[in-house]
Formats: structure tokens, sequence, C-alpha cells
């Protein structure tokens, strides 16, 4: 009973960080991964430089995406579009 009561706070250290650091960061890994399999042709998206536009077409096996803006058209890897960003602008619609 004695040892339990040295690690208790020890084990209470690895509950509060798991719960307030690493499962919220895997939720967010999660959802991003689910916005990027779900992107489609027309929606507008904003990438993690701040650029605004458009989809155009995927490329490359799907790793990459073109991209409408006003100075044309670009080409990105998918991991280059932000998902909070990108989900600001569906909510001010």
């Amino acid at each position: 009973m004695e040892a339990l009561n040295q690690f208790l706070p020890l084990i209470l250290i690895f509950v509060v960080a798991y719960f307030f650091m690493i499962r919220p960061q895997v939720k967010r890994q999660k959802d991003e991964k689910k916005f990027v399999e779900e992107l489609k042709r027309g929606d507008r998206v904003i990438t993690k430089s701040g650029l605004h536009g458009k989809v155009l077409e995927f490329g490359d096996e799907n790793k990459s995406i073109v991209i409408e803006t006003m100075a044309g058209k670009l080409k990105f890897d998918k991991s280059a579009i932000s998902h909070e960003l990108s989900q600001t602008i569906k909510t001010k619609k």
C-alpha cells in the first residue's frame, strides 16, 4: 500500500497529461485526416500559409491538389490544406 502511495502522484500526472495533451491531439489528427479524405471538387479551402482558393482537381495518386486562386492555378500537397481555417469558411456561409 505504501508503494502505491509513492507512485500515485506520478500516475496522476500521466493520466492528466493523456487527457489534456495526447487525446486532443489524436482527435485533431483524426478530424484533419477525415477532412482531407472528404475534399471534393469545388470546395473552398485555405492553405496553412493563408492562400484562399477553390479545389479544381486531384493529382498524383491523390497526394496533390490543384487550387484555383485569383493568381491562377497552383498545385499543393494535400497536407498543406488547413482543416481549421477551411472550416471557418464553411461556417460563415
